[in-house]
């Protein structure tokens, strides 16, 4: 075995080499569900704080085990040896955990700078260190073995709580980001793991480490003797109880002196009678040697007390006598330390209170040494003739520091007159910032801001240039909505929307639908009476015109029919005649849609007869879905237009002959002989099942009539709606705000239109907004409008629909009537002053699709803030809201308070049902060419490797309940009852009313529906039963999952005149080599188009660069091996050969472009006789070079060759690689956000149409995106494959209108992972604090600058009078107006405000960068203090060394993304040896000292906010544990002995942290935030301030910004900043528009001329880049100019040689530790150097000098934006 030392250097490999992700860990991670947290590692976490200092580990277990079962139930406290022991390992099976949470051991600060480890310790640096490496190794053995089990690993010392909401007066977190270990067990690591030896040596080593064991001088006896004996005494609690006998224990075998025993004694009293504010004290002074000697004496009382905890007998001496469980405050180590240090005081135990006195005497009787203890006491005099000393009083404050500035505005004034807090007046700003801002200020308020809109007009060339990206966009949004609407080569034909008037178009559909809603009765039976009066009149009016219609269009039939019977395949003569009846006129299917129908049933039955002389073994599916489509037709025959007598007798026939159930045939009049001979033959057909019922639920479930209270509805003419959509119509109608929850395909879409076509219709003006979460959604919608409407309007400028985001704008948002936008761009234009008076107000509805989104981390605060700021009626839709109850009653009060009323309306059905399947591939495969598909199969059952999962199959943890939307299709409901009959009891029995048997002969959907859930009822209640059949069901629903292996083999097409491939080995957890066969598995069911989902982009990239290869090394051998191929190559090549002769010029372009297609110096009838030939000649459309059949995914049929090229030739110009552009000739694309926009469009475009049949994407097409597919398949495991993730994109299969049935596909993920998928509740939606400070400054803004406008004045008043202002908050309105009124406090002590409201300064700058709050503030703050003056004032003669600081200054304020715990072996074998310099090195000094400055004095206001708050409003004591909700300390009202001399109590901070000696002054913002005492709010998130490292933080920051900026190296920055390939691009781009924001708002604040831009326009450098593109091929296109014009060319930038030597690498190694030193020790000495100049300036700046300085640093940003982008562009040309 190895040693100890050999297995941690394998383990610090292994773990330095696992990926991380920083993730949302509960509301996108985890979501609801069951997480396991480490113990050790969470104590380790808390304990590490250095503002406490206690260690409790064993009381701590003791007290969650006693309180946890009664405060929260479903918290569990379970104990194991280690994450080996097996009793653990059956819990993890058991308990269905998602992920473990734990620490990895590291210190975020190095050891030689971290004081605390040698004070605390006395120990030397090296035994710190190898102190450390235990530690570190004891975590990562655990981590180790939680990923060797499969669990992914969340690091609890990386958590990030980045917003919070009170809960019940309680903080809880909302959104934590953290770190998420990967699960990845087998790395390719250098050093190769024997996992299987690796952890039988990390168990044993784990069971070798000791645990606390009983002294050798004391028995076990002699311990239960005494507890039983201590027992017998009125102990009151447990804590005085443990705290005796462990005295007892040590005084006996002499470990403790007596007076040591009587000060613990005296403790332990105080403890139990004082309240616990009233137990701060002050450190005893205390000589060294008696503080070791406490610490000693602490120690060992520790230990033992752990001993006896750890006993049996413990638990049952203490339930038996009812004793109180209050050991978690056991030792109070400051406590006891004071009343040691004051018992050789002969006064000191007089002054304890006679209660205290009388406890202490009968305690003091149980000591060992009694008598002596009797003596201590013996000399003790009367405590009433002792002077009593009063407690200590609290300093009182100075008055300023509980006063603010004087503010009023008349909007805020009339909210916060609740709020009594004292005014001072007003102060000068006082240092740097007086000297900077004197003059500004005055000079900016001289001048009102410039408003771009009104004053900067665009030249003739930047007008032509936007008109020109105009008409390029919009010929892009033309071929975009034709893809989605399916008119390929037609015009677009929207309807033209006339304006009614006023009101009437509400009033008359509402009418004409209250009119025409039917009864219940009238519903039974609408559908067969409804169609048959229709079928009357129509019938009569085609007699009426003698016939003439009917006669045409069955003539013209008869001549499709003599085409179609000359098919020779039966199927594609199916398929066509559907195709042929599809697209034929409604009139003429009047006529002969029941003929059409008849044919189609009789070439089905040809199919079967067909079918069953086959020998084949799939072909029973075949039959079996033959079987049910023909049941499908003859129930749509029922109600088809044109029913004869003559095909409903055929029809009859047919039923009875395959014994299928009587679809029930309408009496008609009509008849006449059929066209066709219907040979039928029924002699020949089987029948489909020996029972109607069974047949229908096993196989026809799919084609099952899915109209669920469906209705004609006047106000939809293109379906009859279902009940809840008419329900959603009259809402809409009535003009009421809506809340829609319904699956994906349940048919929200029409929602949407039907208002914004009421928009359209009621007048010119009225506004509708469509809020969209992404890019590619926004731009899905702009094209469907334009497909659906267009509209004429008088004034030119006017349009019907624009799109705004921050990439372009098509059309003008202003003067648009429906505009489709991001969240972002709406919340600028609300809060946009210009706006104000006009755009704003003409706004009457706001569609929030996605409304789920409102959850997430980063923009979610932006949704919340828009449906708070709304000023119209809403409509918001989500298919994923996990609760959507408490969701509608935030929405509902939000929506009141604003004067409109909202309605929930939910629907639970999707259209089509969802089949689940696991892949297991094939050990071996042989792919040579694509398998023909079968026919008329749905679903993948049946295939080898392809396992089917039942629903209830995932219900393996019992304790996550069953999901609400866990939906069973009819065959499952069939399944689960046959299961549930079988393992029945008496007391758990299925009732006769769930038989199958009780259904309607012609089964529904709606009658599935019911049965579901009456079978999910019972099976609900014996989920919940112990000893019910549940768990045998599961079992047995589940076998078909843990039995299924992989095949053996699969060959793709095992014909026999199949060209032979070698066949190759896969491995299962190979993705590259394991999705062809999968593949060619879904293509021989007819499954494509499918999606594969994988959130890793890299990996898309590598599946489809795979595929390719695979398909393009099998054609290549086939092309060499197949005699046939060789022959058709030998008949084209002499086609060439005859074509050169007939056309000599013509056949060098034809060998050139493999087809004749140049048709120069030819006369018209060459050309004609050459078409005339090529139609006939098999080798016209050959081409050697393209993809042949069978080796290819692409459906040639589906999109125009002269299509393929146009998007061939704009992706071509814009740089994209050559694999992708091949791939999409293959039928396979690659989406993901990193993508070329054009190339993702051209992609969804093809994927539409059906040509491209395979797409690889991540999460980008999960929302929303129309991309319609047969199958989705989740292709590996990731951390952001969620339950929500899930759900939204699993809905992209089985899309209303295009699939009967969805397949969904798991493909390497584990079985755990997928039953937690199915049966995981969706996370609830929680929100955000929307009152941020930048907030609060735009509302500002908006009223000034729109001179109070009615919109600004009602926005601010519906956002203040919410009664619960966030989502998952309580009514806590005082307490928001008070945290409202000191944020404007910090924007009138910042410059930022004035005292009426104005904003000043750079308010503007500050705002505009809202969405980096808190960096802005802090940008702000060295604005103000004159910094960047100073540092820029050298732009002009050290220009390198000044754009580097400022480089360090930007990254520090904008890319503060930390670094992980780092260690010392990750610095020596990552850091050192990259050219990154890793940590982001220190501010520069005078930056730093800025900002500290700056926190301070936020710091004091918001410490004032909480002192004045409670002062007003809290005044119950807090003294209740959060989690167990337990009271602990004595009475309140009862003050510790005076002799303790006890501080004042805290008002503000925590007493439990008070008790560490911690009082009323803060050090920090943090300090403040997660000590202030219960029942404030106050999150650290919503304040604004910046920690600085290394004062202020001990976690690094990641340098990959400066790093790129330093060295431009991509690769760099993934393998030592961690940063991957895919997110750098979004990084820079997120960067470079920070640097735009402050660029335009410097200049903007300047009056530069030409440089005033709409900050709704800025864009980062790569969407510029990108920009730039499409308007040099517009200008290419439109003939304005070419493609050379573009700026987006990195041949200008200069990036440093990325090739290194071993030299240069040992160079870099040597010279990395003094590099970030080097960086500070020059600005350090640059500032010393300009400070000692500043002390010699005179006076202030004059007005002149202060606008030099603002140029320079707009000269300095300008230089430094310039320099980003080009290395940025340069990198991604």
């Amino acid at each position: 075995m190895a040693n100890k030392t050999d297995v941690d250097s394998q383990l610090m490999d292994w773990y330095r080499q696992l990926p991380t992700r920083r993730v949302d860990l509960v509301g996108d991670y985890a979501g609801q569900e069951l997480f396991i947290v480490e113990g050790d590692g969470l104590l380790l976490q808390c304990f590490d704080d250095p503002a406490l200092n206690f260690t409790a580990r064993a009381t701590i277990i003791r007290h969650l085990t006693v309180h946890l079962p009664t405060s929260h139930p479903n918290i569990k406290l379970l104990k194991f040896n280690s994450a080996l022991d097996p009793a653990f390992q059956d819990y993890l099976k058991a308990s269905g955990a998602y992920f473990v949470m734990t620490h990895d051991g590291a210190n975020p600060v190095p050891l030689e700078r971290d004081p605390r480890l040698a004070k605390k310790h006395n120990l030397h640096l090296e035994t710190i260190e190898r102190q450390e490496l235990q530690r570190r190794s004891m975590f990562r053995r655990s981590i180790f073995c939680f990923i060797d089990l499969g669990y992914n690993v969340a690091l609890i010392h990386g958590l990030a709580w980045l917003d919070t909401k009170v809960k019940g007066l309680v903080a809880c977190g909302s959104i934590i980001m953290t770190m998420v270990v990967e699960g990845i067990r087998k790395l390719k690591t250098a050093t190769r793991i024997d996992h299987t030896v690796f952890s039988a040596q990390l168990y044993q080593q784990r069971n070798e480490e000791s645990s606390p064991r009983l002294p050798p001088d004391i028995s076990q006896d002699d311990i239960n003797l005494l507890l039983r004996e201590a027992a017998k005494e009125a102990v009151v609690t447990e804590r005085t109880l443990l705290t005796m006998e462990a005295l007892n224990l040590m005084l006996k075998e002499q470990s403790a002196d007596l007076r040591l025993a009587m000060a613990m004694l005296i403790q332990m009293l105080v403890i139990s009678d004082v309240g616990i504010s009233k137990r701060r004290l002050d450190s005893p002074a205390i000589a060294n040697r008696d503080r070791l000697k406490l610490d000693e004496f602490l120690e060992r009382f520790a230990e033992t007390s752990v001993i006896l905890l750890q006993k049996p007998i413990w638990k049952d001496l203490c339930s038996h006598n009812s004793l109180a469980c209050d050991v978690v405050d056991l030792i109070d180590g400051r406590l006891f330390a004071n009343v040691w240090s004051e018992l050789d005081k002969p006064l000191a135990l007089g002054m304890l209170s006679p209660r205290l006195r009388t406890q202490l005497q009968k305690y003091t009787k149980l000591l060992q040494n009694a008598a002596e203890a009797r003596e201590l006491l013996a000399g003790v005099r009367s405590p009433s003739s002792l002077e009593v000393q009063p407690p200590t009083k609290l300093r009182p404050l100075p008055s300023d520091s509980l006063s603010v500035l004087p503010f009023s505005h008349f909007v805020f004034d009339k909210h916060m007159k609740p709020i009594n807090i004292a005014v001072r007046p007003s102060k000068e700003p006082s240092g740097r910032s007086a000297k900077v801002f004197r003059e500004v200020s005055h000079w900016h308020n001289a001048k009102r801001r410039l408003d771009p809109k009104a004053s900067h007009a665009l030249s003739d060339r930047d007008q032509n240039r936007a008109l020109r990206r105009n008409q390029f966009f919009m010929a892009e949004m033309a071929s975009y909505a034709a893809s989605l609407t399916g008119v390929t080569g037609k015009i677009l034909a929207p309807e033209l929307i006339t304006v009614s008037e006023d009101g009437k178009f509400a009033k008359e559909t509402t009418e004409r639908n209250k009119e025409n809603e039917p009864t219940n009765k009238q519903r039974k039976g609408q559908a067969s009476k409804g169609a048959s009066s229709a079928k009357a009149i129509i019938a009569a009016n085609i007699a009426a015109k003698g016939g003439g219609v009917a006669d045409k269009t069955i003539a013209a039939w008869k001549t499709v029919r003599i085409n179609l019977d000359a098919e020779r395949s039966l199927q594609s003569r199916y398929r066509k005649t559907k195709v042929y009846l599809r697209d034929l006129q409604d009139d003429k299917k009047t006529v002969i849609e029941a003929e059409v129908q008849c044919y189609m049933l009789c070439t089905l039955l040809k199919i079967h007869r067909m079918l069953s002389k086959q020998a084949d073994p799939d072909v029973g599916h075949q039959i079996d879905g033959v079987n049910a489509l023909i049941f499908s037709t003859i129930r749509g025959l029922t109600t088809a237009r044109g029913l004869t007598k003559t095909i409903a007798n055929q029809i009859k026939s047919v039923s009875q002959a395959l014994k299928l159930s009587d679809p029930g045939f309408p009496a008609t009049e009509l008849d006449r002989k059929l066209t066709f001979d219907p040979d039928l033959r029924l002699n020949e057909v089987k029948p489909a099942a020996s029972a109607s019922h069974e047949f229908q639920l096993l196989q026809c479930g799919p084609y099952m009539d899915r109209n669920l209270d469906s209705a004609p509805d006047p106000r939809i003419k293109s379906f009859n709606p279902d009940g809840w959509q008419r329900k959603v119509l009259d809402e809409l109608d009535a003009e009421r705000s809506i809340f829609v929850v319904a699956p994906t395909s349940a048919g929200k879409t029409f929602i949407s239109f039907y208002a914004m076509e009421r928009i359209l219709r009621k007048n010119d003006d009225s506004v509708l907004v469509y809020v969209a979460p992404t890019k590619a959604l926004v731009n899905q919608i702009g094209a469907e409008i334009q497909a659906r409407f267009r509209k004429q309007y008088k004034y030119p400028g006017n349009s019907v629909w624009a799109i705004h985001t921050r990439d372009y704008r098509i059309n003008n948002p202003s003067g648009c009537q429906i505009l489709v936008t991001v969240p972002h761009i709406l919340q600028i234009m609300l809060l946009s002053p210009s706006n104000a008076r006009n755009w704003s107000q003409r706004i009457k509805c706001i569609i929030f699709d996605e409304i789920h989104c409102i959850g997430q981390a980063e923009d979610g605060v932006v949704w919340e803030q828009l449906l708070l700021l709304a000023p119209c009626p809403i409509i918001a839709l989500s298919a994923t809201v996990g609760n959507p109850d408490q969701f509608n009653s935030w929405l509902t009060s939000t929506q009141r308070s604003s004067g409109f009323d909202l309605t929930m309306i939910t629907h639970q059905h999707r259209y089509s049902d969802l089949r689940k399947f696991i892949y297991k591939p094939p050990a071996k495969f042989v792919f040579n060419g694509l398998p023909d598909p079968s026919f008329a199969t749905l679903g993948l059952d049946g295939l080898d490797g392809l396992v089917f999962v039942h629903p209830v199959a995932s219900l393996i943890n019992k304790s996550r309940g069953m999901a609400q939307d866990l939906s069973l299709e009819a065959r499952d409901c069939l399944m689960l009852w046959r299961s549930m009959c079988r393992h029945q009891t008496q007391q758990f029995s299925v009732e006769k009313s769930v038989d199958p048997s009780c259904l309607p002969p012609v089964i529904r959907k709606a009658h599935i529906i019911e049965w579901e859930k009456q079978l999910k009822a019972l099976l609900k209640s014996w989920m919940l039963e112990e000893g019910s059949p549940f768990d045998k069901v599961v079992e047995e629903l589940s076998k078909p999952i843990e039995e299924a292996k992989c095949p053996k083999s699969y060959i793709s097409r095992p014909e026999e005149n199949a060209v032979a491939m070698k066949a190759t080995t896969v491995d299962e957890d190979d993705l590259y080599g394991a999705t062809l066969p999968l593949l060619c598995k879904l293509q021989e069911r007819d499954a494509l188009p499918a999606i594969l989902f994988n959130y890793d982009r890299s990996k898309c990239e590598g599946i489809c660069k795979a595929i390719m290869k695979q398909l393009k090394d099998a054609e290549a051998i086939m092309k060499e091996s197949s005699p046939a191929w060789k022959a058709k190559v030998r008949g084209y090549e002499q086609y060439l050969k005859n074509k050169s002769k007939q056309n000599p010029t013509k056949a060098a372009a034809a060998k050139k472009k493999g087809r004749a297609n140049d048709e120069e110096g030819m006369t018209r009838a060459d050309r004609m006789q050459d078409a005339a030939s090529e139609e006939v000649d098999p080798y016209a459309n050959f081409n050697p070079d393209a993809a042949v059949d069978g080796f290819h995914f692409a459906n040639i049929a589906k999109a125009e060759a002269t299509e393929l090229a146009a998007i061939h030739k704009e992706l071509n110009r814009r740089g994209l690689q050559p694999w992708l552009m091949e791939s999409l000739t293959r039928g396979i694309g690659v989406h993901h956000a990193g993508m070329n926009r054009k190339y993702r469009q051209a992609v969804e475009m093809l994927f539409r149409k059906g040509f491209l049949r395979v797409v690889i994407a991540t999460g980008t097409l999960a929302l929303g995106i129309n991309m319609p597919c047969a199958t989705v398949v989740f292709s590996g495991d990731s951390v952001f494959l969620t339950a929500l993730n899930f759900r939204q994109a699993a809905g992209r299969a089985g899309r209303r209108g295009f699939d009967l049935l969805g397949n969904v596909v798991f493909q390497n993920i584990t079985t755990a992972k997928v039953c937690r998928l199915l049966s995981s509740r969706l996370p609830d939606l929680t929100g955000h604090f929307p009152v941020t400070t930048t907030l609060v400054l735009r509302l500002f803004s908006l009223l000034s600058e729109s001179d109070n406008s009615k919109f600004a004045v009602d926005a601010v008043n519906s956002l203040l009078s919410q009664p619960r202002l966030y989502l998952d908050g309580p009514a806590f309105k005082d307490q928001v107006l008070h945290h409202l009124r000191f944020s404007i406090e910090y924007l009138r002590r910042h410059g930022l405000l004035s005292v009426e409201g104005v904003p000043l300064n750079f308010a503007g700058l500050t705002s505009h960068l809202y969405y980096t709050e808190n960096s802005s503030f802090a940008l702000n703050a060295l604005i103000k203090e004159g910094y960047f003056h100073e540092l820029c004032c050298e732009i002009d003669t050290a220009e390198s060394r000044v754009l580097r600081k400022l480089m360090i200054v930007m990254a520090h304020l904008f890319g503060r993304r930390p670094c992980r715990h780092s260690d010392q072996e990750y610095i020596e074998q990552i850091v050192k040896r990259s050219p990154s310099v890793v940590f982001l090195p220190q501010l520069p000094s005078a930056a730093s000292r800025i900002l500290q400055e700056h926190n301070q004095q936020t710091l004091q206001i918001f410490a004032t906010y909480v002192r004045t708050f409670v002062d007003q409003h809290i005044h119950s004591p807090d003294h209740t544990l959060p989690l167990t909700g337990l009271p602990v300390g004595g009475n309140e009202d009862n003050t510790a002995p005076s002799f303790l001399n006890p501080l004042p109590p805290t008002k503000i901070r925590s007493p439990f942290v008070a008790l560490s000696g911690h009082g009323d002054d803060f050090t920090s913002i943090p300090d403040l935030c997660r000590t202030v005492r219960s029942g404030v709010f106050l999150e650290e998130n919503v304040i604004p301030h910046l920690d600085v490292y290394p004062d202020e933080l001990e976690t690094p920051f990641n340098a990959y910004l400066y790093d790129f900026y330093m060295h431009g190296n991509i690769d760099a920055l993934e393998r030592a900043n961690g940063v991957r390939k895919s997110d750098v691009w979004f990084l820079l781009n997120d960067f470079s528009l920070v640097l735009a924001t402050i660029q335009t708002s410097l200049a903007n604040f300047m009056k530069i001329p030409d440089t005033s831009a709409d900050m709704e326009d800025l864009v980062g450098g790569g969407d510029e880049g990108n920009n730039q593109d499409d308007d040099a091929f517009a200008a290419v296109d439109s003939g304005y100019g070419s493609a050379a014009s573009s700026t987006f060319d990195g041949s200008a930038a200069t990036l440093p040689d990325r090739s290194a030597t071993g030299k240069a690498k040992k160079k870099v190694e040597e010279s990395w530790e003094t590099e970030a030193d080097k960086i500070v020790e020059e600005e350090e000495n640059a500032w010393d150097q300009e400070d000692e100049e500043d002390d010699d300036e005179e006076g202030p700046q004059t007005a002149q000098e202060m606008e030099q300085g603002f140029l320079r640093i707009y000269k300095a940003f300008s230089m430094l934006k310039r320099e980003f982008d080009e290395k940025f562009r340069a990198m991604f040309a």
